[in-house]
């Protein structure tokens, strides 16, 4: 063997959506094969079961399934009417889709800093962002917390301050689904929920969708109108503006075999960070989980000190290893939202945690002899 012949480093995948088919193939085949039988590409049998399994698993009344989490927001939203003059709160530190339904109905997102240690929407700031709307003229209306990575908001001060400011207060669980929250699951609190089935996510699909959970019967009756078009007792007398936001039957079908399996994968998943925090604990930040709050992990996010976290993702690319930054800006860095209020006092939490967190590798299916290649690989690079 030749001496100087380099050894095959096996890449590693930051999220193992192949190792989940491989369990579930069978079921999964012959789940959509019953909805290629039966043709009911939209709102077949398959989606009205799914709905009624989703809400049975977190305890809400009711699930509406759509086509993306960035629908079930937008659908929310419209079916409360809310739009010009508005202020809607969201956190900075969060994916577009949280900010972005807000304008998209016309209202005005106001950005708000997080926790430096949940990452999630943090109270005072939220109280300093409702000053700042009010101080703009616009009509304080609602807030959007962000169960971000995983790991449930504080609901309980959402919730106070929500009841003083008479807000809708909507949950944006696209991250955060499986989790729970003092006993209680995500998907229970506020007014109402929004998820996404995005593949990525810890319940995904095979393509886009997504739901809204609400114990509220005259907003259900309303969202169903939204997610076809606006539509009233005859279809071509549309009561109201709407969408296009069906799930199809084809990702029901799928969402249903894997919904069998998701507290397992919750389990694994707790498993795996509790390893990943014991085996990096000293050498990075590593997440925290308050007392009562269990996350679902869709990421697991360290902190590095400034400066140092170019080099670990160059270190771990070079042995296979993938990372990402969940999130390299903040919303109010970016440029379609660089214009929308901000909180006084301002946003330097998240503008920190965008310069120090990185992302490992998560997933139900990271075995043990993977993980411990990974940890070595940190502790490597960081010493």
């Amino acid at each position: 063997m030749n001496q100087h012949a380099r050894v095959e480093i096996r890449p590693i995948p930051f999220i193992d959506v192949a190792a989940q088919r491989r369990r579930l193939g069978r079921a999964i085949d012959e789940a959509t094969s019953r909805v290629l039988d039966h043709c009911q590409f939209l709102m077949g049998p398959e989606v009205t079961a799914f709905e009624a399994q989703l809400a049975a698993f977190c305890g809400a009344k009711y699930a509406l399934s759509c086509s993306s989490g960035t629908d079930a927001l937008v659908m929310t939203l419209m079916a409360k009417g809310i739009g010009r003059g508005d202020a809607v709160f969201c956190p900075t530190f969060t994916f577009c889709a949280t900010a972005e339904s807000v304008a998209l109905v016309g209202a005005t997102p106001v950005l708000v800093d997080v926790d430096a240690d949940t990452f999630n929407i943090d109270s005072a700031s939220l109280k300093s962002a409702i000053r700042t709307a009010k101080a703009k003229g616009l009509k304080p209306k609602a807030v959007i917390p962000v169960d971000l990575f995983g790991l449930p908001a504080d609901h309980d001060a959402i919730a106070e301050i929500a009841e003083a400011e008479k807000l809708f207060v909507l949950d944006d669980a696209a991250q955060g689904f499986g989790g729970s929250y003092k006993g209680r699951a995500i998907g229970t609190f506020g007014h109402a929920t929004a998820t996404s089935f995005f593949p990525a996510k810890p319940l995904g699909c095979y393509g886009d969708g997504g739901a809204v959970l609400t114990d509220d019967e005259e907003l259900l009756a309303v969202l169903k109108s939204v997610r076809v078009h606006g539509g009233g007792s005859d279809k071509y007398d549309n009561v109201r503006l709407g969408l296009t936001a069906r799930l199809d039957t084809i990702q029901a079908a799928v969402l249903i075999e894997k919904l069998k399996i998701f507290a397992d994968e919750i389990d694994a998943r707790n498993r795996i960070a509790a390893r990943y925090s014991q085996g990096l604990q000293d050498v990075a930040t590593v997440p925290a989980v308050p007392n009562g709050y269990r996350s679902v992990w869709a990421q697991y996010t360290i902190r590095l000190a400034p400066g140092r976290r170019d080099g670990l993702a160059r270190a771990l690319q070079a042995e296979g290893i993938p990372t990402a930054i969940y999130y390299v800006k903040p919303l109010h860095k970016q440029t379609a939202y660089r214009d929308f209020p901000v909180a006084e006092g301002g946003l330097a939490v998240s503008e920190r945690l965008a310069d120090e967190v990185i992302s490992l590798p998560m997933h139900a299916y990271l075995d043990e002899p993977t993980q411990d290649r990974i940890v070595d690989a940190v502790r490597r690079a960081l010493r």
